[in-house]
């Protein structure tokens, strides 16, 4: 991530029709210290050895998004499965 930065818990979402277990994305947020700001971070997981080929986008947010922060990933198809109780 690069000097005075630190990843969170990354979440890893399979592309559509993945092929291997790497064939997918990790998202994961990252504070910069040196700057006091928050990016989310999209990666290609089976490039992670590769700095240039691995970062697919990165989007710097308005707020510092807190060490521990999680999330989970939903599709579509299955937010679209959920009944209401």
């Amino acid at each position: 991530m690069g000097d005075g930065k630190c990843a969170g818990e990354c979440v890893f979402v399979p592309r559509r029709d993945a092929e291997s277990e790497d064939d997918g994305y990790l998202m994961t947020f990252v504070y910069d210290e040196r700057t006091q700001s928050s990016q989310f971070y999209v990666l290609d997981a089976a490039h992670l050895g590769d700095p240039d080929r691995a970062l697919v986008a990165k989007v710097d947010l308005p707020r510092r998004v807190p060490y521990g922060f999680h999330g989970k990933w939903v599709s579509r198809e299955q937010i679209e499965t959920q009944r209401l109780r």
